[in-house]
This record gives structure tokens, C-alpha cells and sequence, in this order.
């Protein structure tokens, strides 16, 4: 079988650029380079991602990163707020592939998969439910993360961070509750009395 000629992609590409853009101009379509540039990149991203087909995995990144600049493009305005959650979320969604397709040998793709899916999570938060509560879901998520490494990959080292950020996740997520301050207070009571202990025992 003959291989496409790559002049024939360019040629068909630049007549529909020239198309969009003529449509553009005699205003029957609006914002034609929107459509054409973003058509190019998902267009790009899976072709990417049909490597995958043939065991090259690291096709996923730029395959998933271009399909979330494609899809940032031809995102409508009113949907802008959530540009930031679809582009991370696209290259989280690039790790989390990878671990599937191995989760022995690349566990480690836990970890930025847990995190870009909690940053992704979190752009959206601030102007809903508050700045101190998106800290404690940020937390949240990458004890979360953590807590995944811990369980799925059994990496008992992970089970520490897990609970560290989990712990604050909570006292974040409580902080505009009346009770907070009764908890830090507590908190800093327990670790002073803590620290004392420690020196006077030392001391005898």
C-alpha cells in the first residue's frame, strides 16, 4: 500500500484554513481560527495517542497535552473558568494511563497523576468555597495521593506523608468553623507540654 504523501495533509490543511478563514471574514462563521487551530491540535493529540497502539508509551504526554490545548481553544467563554482544571487535568490523565499500562514497574506515576488531578481540582475551588477550604482540599487531595502510593504500589514509606498532609487537610478544611480555634489551641498546648517533657526527662 502506497504511504500517504505528507503534501497532501499540508494541502488539505491549508485549504481549510483558507476555507475558515474566508467564512470568517464574509462573517458566516465566528472565531474560524479558533476552530481550525484547536481542530489541528486534537487532531495532533490523537495521533499521538494511536502510538499507543504500538507500545510507545511515552506517546501519552504530548498526545494528552495537545488534546487539552486543543480543547482550551474551542472551549466556549462561559466555560473559561475551567480552562485551568481541562488542561491539568488532560496531563494528569496522561500519568494516570501510564500507570495502568504498567503499575509495577511505573508506580511512580501515582504521584504527579494524585497531584495535577488535585491542582487540576482546586482551580476551580477559590471563588466557591473559599480560599483557607481549597488549602484543606489541596492537602487533602495529596494525602490522598499519598495514601494511593501507600496502598496500590505498597510503599509503606508513603503511609507518613499521607497522614502529615491528611492532618492538615482536616485542620484546613475546619478553619473557618468556630471550633478551629479550639483545635489549634490544642494543638500548640499538647506539642508545648510535649517539648517540656522531652527536655526535663532528658535532664534527669
Amino acid at each position: 500500500m502506497k504511504r500517504l504523501d505528507p503534501r497532501i495533509l499540508i494541502g488539505v490543511l491549508l485549504l481549510a484554513g483558507g476555507g475558515l478563514s474566508l467564512m470568517q471574514a464574509m462573517g458566516k462563521l465566528e472565531s474560524a481560527g479558533d476552530v481550525f487551530f484547536g481542530s489541528i491540535f486534537l487532531l495532533a493529540g490523537f495521533g499521538f495517542l494511536s502510538l499507543l497502539l504500538g507500545g510507545h508509551w511515552w506517546s501519552v504526554f504530548p498526545g494528552a497535552t495537545l488534546l487539552g490545548i486543543g480543547a482550551l481553544i474551542l472551549l466556549p467563554d462561559a466555560l473559561d473558568d475551567f480552562g485551568g482544571m481541562i488542561f491539568l487535568g488532560s496531563i494528569a490523565l496522561a500519568f494516570w494511563v501510564v500507570y495502568l499500562m504498567d503499575h509495577v514497574e511505573k508506580w511512580w506515576a501515582l504521584i504527579p497523576a494524585g497531584v495535577l488531578t488535585t491542582l487540576a481540582v482546586v482551580t476551580v475551588l477559590p471563588e466557591r468555597v473559599g480560599g483557607m477550604e481549597t488549602a484543606g482540599i489541596l492537602f487533602l487531595g495529596l494525602a490522598a495521593t499519598f495514601l494511593l502510593v501507600a496502598v496500590l504500589a505498597r510503599m509503606k514509606w508513603a503511609f507518613w506523608p499521607a497522614a502529615a498532609l491528611g492532618v492538615m487537610g482536616f485542620l484546613g478544611t475546619i478553619s473557618l468553623l468556630e471550633f478551629a480555634n479550639y483545635v489549634w489551641a490544642v494543638i500548640l498546648i499538647a506539642a508545648g507540654a510535649f517539648l517540656l517533657v522531652r527536655f526535663f526527662a532528658s535532664r534527669s
